[in-house]
């Protein structure tokens, strides 16, 4: 291999629609991911295995079909797409700006978006090539769960042998006690906190994408990760407000992960509360779960409950300290791969 040729930093993101006709097809793929949406029914080996694959798939393009119109309806309301398109590019930018600004290595920063485009299959073709063949995994969730990071991995294990493609590669599966991860979430709570005229009565709502409970059960640790998240943020706050956890985004009859946003934003109303800040504590970008589940729908269910002030945080986005972490962590993988 040339010693010439960067080292990719690939970000990893579920991507988003990018318009409403995309919304059915990001959404058919969504639930066609065993990692996401199981069906148990059979053995997953030999013909077991296939047909649950088989089933699924139908599965995946029935729900799919029957949710497009309510999700393309909340897309209408936030702009036609998903946010997340943009503001992935710009993380993609920034820290492209960052590692030539700053260091001296020759690296190529690009996306692999799960479900919509860029897909993975398209940037492992585009890394094939530009005959490059070492790569850094980064994750664009701080947290790790099978249902993120963990799908991330196995879709890009599943395209690269499909592809016959090698790479040396260095897997980050989290980052969430990173300082500069917890000082960015801090900037953007004072941030936050400005849009209140009485910051001292600020409740802060910590709340993060749920999963089910079988997972947790089957050790999958990012509910605790989450914990842990929360902990790190008012600790490095001195404890200076109140505050709890609570999860969004239930899908499906399983039982998930409580207590649920919706519960305790009702919840926190009716004991008093007048002021709340949520904090979209498992998301680095603006999407869809920020933008419409609670910026517009929890937005309701707290003006029922009698908040006066309701704010929800920005996301990360491009905010200068998340790139620089993202930045310090391929600065290290790519010195470990150097030396293996």
């Amino acid at each position: 291999m040339p010693e010439n040729n960067p080292t990719a930093i690939v970000l990893l993101q579920f991507g988003g629609p990018d318009s409403l006709d995309a919304v059915e097809p990001f959404l058919l793929n969504l639930f066609n991911d065993p990692d996401i949406f199981t069906l148990p029914l059979l053995s997953k080996d030999g013909i077991g295995g296939w047909l649950n694959r088989r089933l699924q798939k139908s599965a995946a393009k029935f729900i799919s079909s029957r949710r497009a119109p309510v999700v393309k309806e909340k897309y209408a309301e936030i702009g036609g797409k998903s946010p997340i398109v943009e503001k992935t590019n710009e993380q993609v930018e920034a820290l492209q700006k960052y590692l030539d600004e700053h260091t001296k290595l020759k690296t190529t920063v690009r996306l692999a978006a799960r479900y919509w485009n860029p897909l993975t299959a398209a940037t492992i073709e585009s890394l094939i090539r530009d005959d490059i063949h070492d790569v850094v995994l980064l994750p664009l969730y701080a947290q790790y769960s099978i249902a993120n990071a963990g799908s991330s991995f196995n879709e890009w294990d599943r395209q690269a042998k499909r592809l016959g493609a090698h790479f040396n590669n260095r897997r980050v599966k989290t980052y969430y006690k990173n300082e500069k991860y917890i000082g960015a979430l801090n900037a953007r709570i004072d941030e936050a906190l400005e849009s209140f005229a009485n910051k001292k009565e600020v409740f802060l709502l910590f709340s993060a994408h749920g999963t089910p409970l079988d997972m947790v059960k089957q050790g999958d640790p990012y509910s605790e990760q989450i914990r842990e998240t929360m902990e790190l943020v008012m600790s490095s706050r001195a404890h200076d407000k109140k505050y709890m956890l609570s999860f969004q985004s239930k899908v499906g009859p399983k039982r998930w992960l409580t207590p649920s946003t919706t519960a305790t934003i009702a919840d926190l109303g009716r004991t008093g509360v007048t002021d709340m800040l949520v904090i979209p504590i498992a998301f680095v970008s603006d999407h869809i779960e920020t933008l419409h589940e609670l910026n517009i729908e929890e937005r309701a269910t707290a003006r029922q409950a009698g908040l006066a002030n309701y704010v929800v945080m920005k996301g990360l986005n491009d905010h200068p300290l998340f790139i620089e972490c993202l930045a310090d962590i391929a600065i290290q993988e790519i010195r470990a791969l150097k030396h293996e």
